[in-house]
């Protein structure tokens, strides 16, 4: 469950950050999550209530996006939708597909107080 080691790193960034704001809580945070990053959101959620505890991110609420995937097919030359990592084009077939989008993990943003 490498989610436990990402949702430790992004709250650790998100208090680090309001800390040197001078913020005294979080009160949200708003993570996007391509469906390509084999990250399982779910998994984020169970993680994020056990690593929060005892931070000034404690009580605040978590937002997750999935990102959708998308690649550039070099057979095509357009822009194609991914469904899977390394996957074919779906409009001609060939796996000539650079993803360009959905292998995300950003922290889009968040509130503090």
């Amino acid at each position: 469950m490498h989610e436990m080691s990402l949702m430790e790193s992004v709250i650790a960034i998100v208090c680090e950050m309001a800390q040197l704001n001078g913020a005294s809580a979080v009160k949200s945070i708003r993570l996007d999550v391509g469906v390509l990053s084999h990250i399982n959101p779910d998994s984020l959620l169970f993680c994020y209530e056990a690593v929060r505890r005892g931070t000034i991110a404690e009580h605040a609420a978590l937002e997750i996006n999935r990102i959708a995937g998308e690649g550039w097919c070099l057979d095509c030359g357009k822009t194609v939708p991914l469904d899977e990592r390394f996957g074919a084009c779906p409009d001609c077939g060939r796996y000539q597909v650079q993803a360009t989008a959905g292998d995300e993990l950003r922290i889009k943003d968040m509130e503090v107080i």
